[in-house]
C-alpha cells in the first residue's frame, strides 16, 4: 500500500484521483489544491507518491516537482495532464517526474501507470493473487473432505 498525496486545483479531480487510489488499496494522506501545498504536504507526510496537476494557481505543477525534488528525491511523482500539454509533461519529467496520466482518468490506467512506477506493487500484487487461489482450492478441498465423512 502507498501512501499519496493528491494534487489538484479542481476539487472533483482530486475526489476521483482520491476515490481511484483507495480502491487501488492505497492511502492517500492528504490532497492539496496547488504546488505550493503539495510542497508543503511532501515534507509534513513523506509520501510513497503524489499525483500532480500541471496547470494550477499559484505554483503550477512544473515548479513543484522542481521543488519537491529539493526536498524529497525519492517520493514518486504522476503528472496529470490534459491532452495538448505535450511539451508540458516533457519538462515535467526532466524535472523530476516519474510518468504521467492524460485525463480524464480511469482506474485501470491509473493501475497500469502505478505499476510501471513501482513494479514492485505488480509483483506483490500477483503473488498475493496466487496466494488467494491457493488458499481457495485448499478451502475447496477441505469442503469436499468434510462432506465425504458425513
Amino acid at each position: 500500500m502507498l501512501n499519496v498525496v493528491v494534487v489538484d486545483d479542481s476539487m472533483i479531480m482530486r475526489r476521483n484521483i482520491s476515490r481511484m487510489l483507495i480502491e487501488l488499496e492505497h492511502k492517500v494522506v492528504a490532497e492539496a489544491v496547488n504546488g505550493l501545498e503539495a510542497i508543503q504536504y511532501c515534507e509534513d507526510y513523506t509520501p510513497d507518491l503524489m499525483t500532480m496537476d500541471i496547470t494550477m494557481p499559484d505554483m503550477d505543477g512544473i515548479t513543484a516537482v522542481k521543488e519537491i525534488r529539493k526536498v524529497n528525491k525519492y517520493v514518486k511523482i504522476i503528472m496529470i495532464t490534459s491532452h495538448g500539454q505535450e511539451n508540458m509533461v516533457k519538462d515535467a519529467i526532466r524535472a523530476g517526474a516519474s510518468g504521467y496520466l492524460l485525463k480524464p482518468i480511469a482506474e485501470d490506467k491509473l493501475a497500469k501507470t502505478l505499476d510501471k512506477v513501482f513494479p514492485e506493487l505488480k509483483i506483490i500484487r500477483e503473488t498475493m493473487s496466487e496466494k488467494e487461489e491457493q488458499i481457495k482450492i485448499v478451502d475447496m478441498d477441505a469442503d469436499l473432505t468434510i462432506s465425504e465423512e458425513e
